[in-house]
């Protein structure tokens, strides 16, 4: 197990750094389409960047939120601290999920949105890394040997 926590975790941060790549190549690529508009700057370009931030946000709320649901059903029987802490993240990434894809534009999203989702991200990743470091020093007894259920009797 302490094997595969290593694994899921530089998994986990290649992933994020792959949306890091992706989001840095998306960068570039509409700010070579400026470079190449010859009319400078139209009223329909920070519109487009908007348009493009809007869905970035909504596309890595969603992965956070699909990843995080999967981590709420693995970790049945560690502390309910922990789980807690876990379910507690799932909510605050649905909440933004749902802000964002609510929104059209900035101007639909409360000020509050935008100024507290930089520092509820930050919690979410101290609760994910409080797992990580729970399931390196603590291996649980069920990874190690598999889930116990009665089995039926043939007949």
């Amino acid at each position: 197990p302490l094997p595969q926590i290593e694994v899921f975790k530089q998994g986990f941060n290649q992933k994020l750094q792959e949306g890091q790549e992706k989001l840095h190549q998306m960068w570039l690529d509409w700010t070579r389409k400026l470079s190449k508009d010859s009319r400078g700057a139209s009223s329909a370009e920070p519109k487009e960047m908007e348009s493009l931030a809007l869905l970035m946000a909504r596309s890595a709320t969603q992965q956070l939120q699909t990843t995080c649901c999967k981590i709420v059903s693995a970790i049945q029987g560690l502390p309910s601290s922990l789980q807690d802490k876990v379910k507690q993240s799932l909510n605050i990434i649905e909440e933004l999920h749902a802000s964002f894809s609510a929104a059209n534009s900035f101007q639909d999203l409360s000020s509050g949105v935008l100024a507290q989702s930089q520092g509820k991200l930050a919690v979410i990743q101290e609760y994910m890394e409080e797992l990580l470091d729970y399931l390196k020093n603590n291996k649980p007894l069920s990874w190690l040997v598999g889930p116990f259920s009665p089995r039926e009797e043939e007949e």
